[in-house]
C-alpha cells in the first residue's frame, strides 16, 4: 500500500510559533498574566480558544464570553499583521527538499493544522501546489491529541492511518498520530517528543534514505 504524508504546519514547515508567543503574551500581559516561553510550548497544536482557556486558568481569570471572542479576535489580528509580512525565506530549512522530493514521487501529501490560518500561510509561503489536501481549524472540532485533523486527512488522502507518516513539533500532535496508529515523526527537542516514532531536530536532517526508512516502516 502506498504510504501518504500529512504534515502539520507552526514549527514544522514554518516558525510561526514565535509571532504566537508575541502575541499571546502581549493579550496575557494585558490581562495582568505572566506569560513565559515555558508556557508558550504547552499551547503548540492547541486551538486558539482552547490556548485562550489554559491562559485564562492560569492566570485565575474569569471573563465574559463577549470579552473571551474579542480576547481571541485581538489576538488573531495581531498575530496575522506579523503573518502577513513572511515570505518563502520563512520556510524552514529542508522542508522544500523534502516536500519536493515526495511531490516528485507522488506520494500523496496532506496539511493537518490547527490553525485557522494555514491557507493563508501556505498562500503567502507559496506552498499551496504541494499539498492534495489541506485540513485546518476550520474544518475540525476536536483538537489534538484528538487525531481527527490528521484522520479527516488519511480519508481525503484515500489511505488507512497506519499508512500515514505525520511531521508534528508538539506532543499533543505525536500523542495524536500515535492514538491513530499512525507513524509519529517529532520535529524538535527529543527530550519534549520522545513519544515520536522519529526524532529529528528538523529537516535538514532529512534525505531521501532517511525518507525511504520512513516509507518502509511498520509499527
Amino acid at each position: 500500500m502506498t504510504k501518504a504524508f500529512i504534515f502539520d504546519l507552526d514549527g514544522v514547515i514554518v516558525d510561526t510559533a514565535k509571532f504566537h508567543f508575541l502575541a499571546w503574551k502581549n493579550l496575557a500581559e494585558a490581562l495582568d498574566i505572566s506569560f513565559s516561553e515555558e508556557e508558550n510550548e504547552q499551547l503548540k497544536g492547541v486551538s486558539r480558544f482552547n490556548s485562550l482557556q489554559k491562559i485564562l486558568e492560569w492566570g485565575h481569570k474569569n471573563i465574559s464570553k463577549e470579552e473571551f471572542n474579542r480576547l481571541m479576535a485581538k489576538k488573531n489580528e495581531e498575530y496575522l499583521s506579523f503573518v502577513d509580512q513572511m515570505s518563502k525565506d520563512d520556510i524552514l530549512p529542508g522542508v522544500l527538499e523534502t516536500l519536493n522530493y515526495l511531490k516528485e514521487n507522488n506520494y500523496p501529501i496532506a496539511l493537518g493544522s490547527a490553525s485557522k490560518n494555514a491557507r493563508r500561510i501556505l498562500n503567502k509561503l507559496g506552498l499551496n501546489s504541494y499539498f492534495d489536501h489541506i485540513v485546518d481549524g476550520n474544518e475540525v472540532s476536536k483538537a489534538k491529541p484528538d487525531p481527527e485533523v490528521f484522520l479527516k486527512g488519511c480519508k481525503l488522502l484515500g489511505v488507512a492511518p497506519q499508512q500515514a507518516i505525520v511531521f508534528e513539533d508538539s506532543q499533543a500532535g505525536i500523542k495524536a498520530a500515535n492514538t491513530a496508529h499512525m507513524i509519529s515523526v517529532g520535529i524538535g527537542d527529543k527530550s519534549v517528543l520522545g513519544e515520536a516514532d522519529f526524532n529529528f531536530e528538523g529537516f535538514s536532517e532529512i534525505n531521501e534514505k532517511t525518507l525511504k526508512t520512513l516509507i518502509n516502516f511498520k509499527k
